[in-house]
């Protein structure tokens, strides 16, 4: 069979994890196997490799996740599988978005190309179709005579690689054109399966939380006095100067000191910075902190081993964490939909503290935003605030911004 270029497979390993069967609290991986051949369809062939290796990736972190929830004996590793878990979605989907709008660039593209040549089209159409309906032994006769037939002849066997060439590229432009469009059309299916498991395990993941009593503590917490400061307070300077008065009970955890990390901490959630220390936004108001535009229920983990000084609602921030890496430092984490946690809670680097809040879009809505080119939108933002001594300082003093 000629002409007709078969989609290239998924990695081995993808089919490996659908032959599979589902474990309890795992969802099922069919949108880490279909992001594969997204992804290595709609690459331009110098980008294959990359993409080919994020799908990879993201397939194998889910089967990774999958694998250590099995085998989870305790409370802390069922949070740290089901973490992994959520993660594993989150960047399953995003590569799939990403495969979904270079398919739809890439079908755009072509379809431009093909539409710009559409009288070279038109008329090597036409050329094919006159020689289709001449006789054969018509073709090899010229009105001059022998010689002009044998000249005709070698004419045409100099152009009839050429023409060969046009036709072969064509069929090829066209056949990938219909498998971009096939592959769009099927990735509604996709998209809800992800979706839908990325949500189950979020869910899991919380319920496990709300469960763990292994943590060590530092201190336990005082409600009363925390909600008298709350009270008497309107702005965050205020509140964390009284945080040493919610303290019922001093216990005998020793405290982290991420000192030795200070200036290469991650951040608390995948996101773009959108402001940064001291900058002004619209409205010319400038904040002592970063505001991160990150994806609607997105994991927040913490940044490095640290106390939670508190957790809950917080004035007009929403929902607020607030970490103490080192002692005397703090790290307000505002604005998220869901905190976890309990105040005086030692928590390991990478624990999830919260979600961040609005609704996934649903798969239509990808599809929509992908056919169009457009990249995911990051419509929930995160404050991150660092705070030496009571005063706020600029977090990358302490955050790995990149450059």
């Amino acid at each position: 069979m000629t002409g007709r270029r078969r989609p290239p497979a998924p990695p081995l390993a993808l089919f490996q994890i659908l032959r599979g069967g589902r474990r309890r609290g795992a969802a099922p991986p069919s949108v880490l196997a279909a992001l594969a051949v997204l992804t290595l369809l709609a690459a331009p062939a110098a980008a294959q490799q990359g993409t080919a290796a994020a799908a990879e990736a993201a397939a194998a972190s889910l089967r990774a996740a999958e694998s250590q929830l099995a085998a989870a004996g305790t409370a802390s590793d069922r949070v740290a599988a089901l973490t992994e878990t959520v993660r594993a979605y989150e960047e399953g989907l995003a590569t799939l978005r990403e495969g979904l709008r270079r398919a739809a660039i890439r079908q755009q593209a072509l379809e431009a190309e093909l539409d710009a040549s559409s009288g070279e089209i038109s008329a090597l159409l036409a050329m094919l179709q006159t020689m289709g309906r001449a006789p054969a032994p018509l073709l090899l006769l010229h009105p001059s005579g022998p010689l002009g037939t044998a000249r005709a002849g070698m004419m045409i066997s100099e152009l009839t690689p050429a023409l060969q060439q046009e036709v072969e590229a064509l069929r090829a432009k066209l056949t990938e054109v219909e498998e971009l469009r096939l592959l769009q059309a099927g990735a509604a299916s996709t998209l809800e399966d992800g979706l839908r498991g990325a949500q189950e395990a979020r869910a899991a993941l919380s319920s496990a939380i709300a469960d763990r009593t292994d943590l060590p503590r530092k201190f336990i917490e005082d409600p009363i006095s925390t909600a008298l400061l709350i009270a008497s307070t309107d702005t965050l300077d205020g509140f964390a100067a009284g945080l040493g008065q919610v303290i019922d009970e001093e216990l005998a955890g020793a405290a982290p000191d991420a000192a030795e990390l200070k200036g290469s901490l991650p951040l608390p959630v995948p996101g773009e910075v959108i402001r940064r220390f001291g900058e002004a936004d619209a409205a010319g108001i400038a904040r002592p902190g970063l505001i991160l535009a990150t994806r609607p229920r997105a994991l927040v983990t913490a940044p490095a081993a640290a106390t939670i000084r508190f957790r809950g609602q917080l004035l007009d921030y929403g929902n607020v964490v607030i970490l103490e890496p080192s002692p005397g430092i703090l790290i307000v984490l505002a604005g998220l939909g869901e905190v976890f946690g309990q105040a005086g809670q030692i928590v390991p680097q990478g624990e999830p503290v919260g979600l961040m809040g609005g609704d996934p879009p649903a798969a239509d809505a990808i599809l929509t935003e992908s056919a169009q080119g457009l990249g995911a939108t990051r419509p929930e933002t995160l404050y991150v605030e660092v705070r030496d001594a009571q005063t706020p300082i600029d977090p990358a003093e302490w955050f790995d911004l990149g450059q």
